[in-house]
């Protein structure tokens, strides 16, 4: 699955998205599990500020 997303961001329309990666604390044990996600470069920011 790798190998599709490098191959999709280095088409000339795959550059305009990000990868967001963000630490989640579990509410019930406390550890933090890491959240990835694909997004479009100009929103970059509402999805860090928002949960």
């Amino acid at each position: 699955m790798a190998k599709k997303v490098v191959a999709t961001l280095k088409k000339q329309s795959g550059k305009n998205y990000a990868k967001v990666i963000k630490a989640v604390k579990s509410p019930k044990t406390g550890a933090y599990s890491f959240k990835e996600e694909m997004v479009p470069v100009d929103m970059v920011k509402e999805v860090l500020k928002g949960d």
